[in-house]
C-alpha cells in the first residue's frame, strides 16, 4: 500500500491541528507525507513556532488523503485564491478529503462541504451551514469520502480514525500504543457539555467576540 498524505499550511494555522494528525498519519505503512504551503518559507504557527512546508502548492504531488487544519489564520486562507485552488485541485483526485477544526471552512469555500455532514470546534460549529455543511455535534464524522474533525485536540482522534478503516483496527492500536495515547486528563472540561457552567461561560464569551466577525468574513468570502 502506498499513500500520499497532504497537509495543507497558511499563516496563523493552529499547530497541533497539523502535528496531532501528522504524528498519527506518517506511521501509515507505506505512507509518503507531504508539507504544502504557498512557497517554502516557514510558516508563522498561532503559538509562535514556525512551521517548515515540504513543497509548495505548484510542486505537490496528488493527495491520496488531504488533510486542512485550522487556526485564526482561516479567514485568510478562506480568502485566498491560491490556497482555495490547491484544495479543489487537490480534493478532487483525493481519495479521502478531511480538516482538522475550523479548517472545515477551507473545505467550505472551496464548495467541498454542500450538503455533507461536517463537524469542526464546537464555537463554531453552528456557522457549518453557511458554507453548506450539515453540522454535527461529534468528535469526528464521515460523510463518504469526506471526514472532519472537532477541534484542536480531536485531530488525533480523527487520525487514528481514518487509519483504523486504511490500515485495520490492528494497525491503528499498534500505533496508539507507540504513541502511548491513552488519554486521562486532569479535569472533565474538555466538552462545553461537560464543563462547569463558570468556566463553559467564559470560554464562549471568550470566542463570542470572535464569531460575529468570522461570520462575516465567511459571508464576504462565499459573496465573492
Amino acid at each position: 500500500m502506498s499513500l500520499s498524505t497532504v497537509f495543507v499550511l497558511f499563516p496563523n494555522v493552529t499547530q497541533l491541528d497539523f502535528t496531532g494528525p501528522l504524528q498519527v498519519l506518517h506511521r501509515l505503512p507505506g505512507a509518503a507525507t507531504h508539507v504544502a504551503a504557498k512557497t517554502l518559507a516557514p510558516v508563522p504557527s498561532d503559538c509562535g513556532v514556525a512551521l517548515s512546508p515540504t513543497t509548495t502548492f505548484t510542486d505537490c504531488p496528488q493527495a491520496d488523503i488531504l488533510c486542512v487544519p485550522g487556526g485564526f489564520g482561516v479567514s485568510q486562507a478562506m480568502a485566498d485564491p491560491e490556497t482555495i485552488a490547491f484544495v479543489k485541485r487537490q480534493a478532487a483526485g483525493a481519495r479521502y478529503v478531511t480538516s482538522v477544526c475550523t479548517g472545515a471552512f477551507v473545505l467550505g469555500a472551496a464548495g467541498l462541504l454542500q450538503g455533507k455532514r461536517a463537524t469542526t470546534h464546537w464555537a463554531y460549529r453552528h456557522l457549518l451551514d453557511k458554507v453548506g455543511a450539515i453540522p454535527v455535534a461529534a468528535r469526528v464524522v464521515r460523510d463518504g469520502a469526506l471526514v472532519t474533525g472537532g477541534g484542536v485536540t480531536a485531530g488525533i482522534d480523527f487520525a487514528f480514525t481514518l487509519m483504523a478503516e486504511i490500515a485495520g483496527p490492528e494497525v491503528a492500536q499498534n500505533i496508539q500504543l507507540a504513541l502511548e495515547y491513552d488519554p486521562q486528563p486532569p479535569f472533565s472540561a474538555g466538552a462545553p457539555e461537560r464543563a462547569p457552567e463558570a468556566v463553559r461561560d467564559r470560554i464562549t464569551a471568550f470566542y463570542g467576540a470572535r464569531l460575529g466577525e468570522f461570520a462575516a468574513e465567511i459571508d464576504a468570502v462565499l459573496k465573492d
